[in-house]
């Protein structure tokens, strides 16, 4: 009898370590030891993609070469369109349906552009000439603006309107967030941006892929210094919270798209309560100023921007 009951024990052991390895098991190469690294903020970078891209990848403003730009890039936008996003809400279309855009960059009090050269081979400006409103967009909100080369460029707003050379189809919005200057322009000139997105979403950026958002479709990163088993440990604490706030609790039911294995949170030293993926601990960045932005992506070689199931996107293996 003592036999069986010992078997049975070391069994049931067995079983809810098992258990526990399922929930919060650890990834092979993504874990390290030793002090916390902080990091900054690695500089945006103007017109390409997110920081941290493979350096000689495309031609250095977003789009890889000529040939990518949209049949209609130069060409007049026609009536204006106003287009619903399920992902960054109502956007300004052209009359073939592409999606129009403004750059951070720019100036609109006075208007002004600051995209030439290969930037407007990237991001061809859309001709003020030809352009109208129709239901959904202010007429009086229209405008133009002289670039440098003598052409006449479509404002709204105030803000430069240009089309992306990566949009190959209507409805495609590749630009949107791209190296965390350029978004989709909503109706009134601004920034297109959901205001329903759920506590954690999934967005598709133009060089990472899909990654995760918090409801303000901000970058959600992982810190690889972290521990995800036996239960989920944070190693980023006093300074470095200031640049890599916590991502609060989020109830499963409030989020789509991401894996809802290992979806819980724990208790931090400090006592705040903090949310993981897959037992992995989360957070934002302080140097991302916008919806889209992923400023913090490889910052001291330690910070990635989180798939859908929780891995560290681009990260070393």
């Amino acid at each position: 009898m003592k036999t069986s009951w010992r078997s049975a024990s070391l069994v049931a052991a067995a079983a809810a370590v098992l258990a526990l390895t399922t929930a919060c098991g650890q990834e092979s190469g993504t874990q390290s030891t030793g002090s916390q690294n902080v990091g900054a903020a690695a500089p945006a970078a103007g017109y390409t993609s997110s920081p941290g891209a493979a350096a000689g990848s495309g031609n250095g403003y977003g789009a890889d070469s000529k040939e990518e730009q949209n049949s209609s890039s130069t060409e007049s936008a026609g009536q204006l369109t106003v287009a619903e996003n399920v992902k960054i809400g109502k956007v300004i279309t052209d009359a073939a349906g592409f999606t129009l855009y403004r750059f951070d960059k720019d100036t609109a009090e006075p208007p002004k552009s600051s995209c030439d050269g290969d930037c407007a081979k990237a991001w061809p400006p859309v001709p003020a000439e030809g352009a109208s409103a129709a239901t959904g967009i202010d007429k009086a909100l229209l405008g133009e603006v002289t670039r440098s080369d003598g052409t006449k460029q479509l404002t709204v707003a105030g803000w430069p309107m240009y089309r992306f050379a990566k949009d190959t189809k209507a409805g495609d919005t590749k630009g949107q967030g791209v190296g965390g200057t350029w978004y989709a322009a909503a109706p009134d000139g601004k920034k297109a941006s959901a205001t329903d997105l759920p506590g954690l979403s999934v967005r598709n950026d133009p060089k990472l892929g899909d990654i995760v958002v918090d409801k303000n479709g901000k970058t959600v990163y992982r810190f690889l210094k972290d521990q995800a088993w036996p239960t989920p440990k944070s190693a980023c604490v006093g300074a470095c919270l200031e640049k890599w706030p916590v991502v609060a609790p989020v109830a499963a039911d409030d989020t789509k798209g991401v894996q809802k294995k290992g979806l819980m949170n724990f208790a931090r030293p400090d006592g705040a309560k903090q949310q993981t993926i897959n037992c992995w601990p989360i957070y934002t960045f302080s140097g991302d100023k916008a919806a889209g932005d992923t400023n913090g992506q490889g910052v001291g070689g330690t910070w990635y921007a989180v798939a859908p199931d929780g891995k560290p996107v681009g990260a070393p293996k």
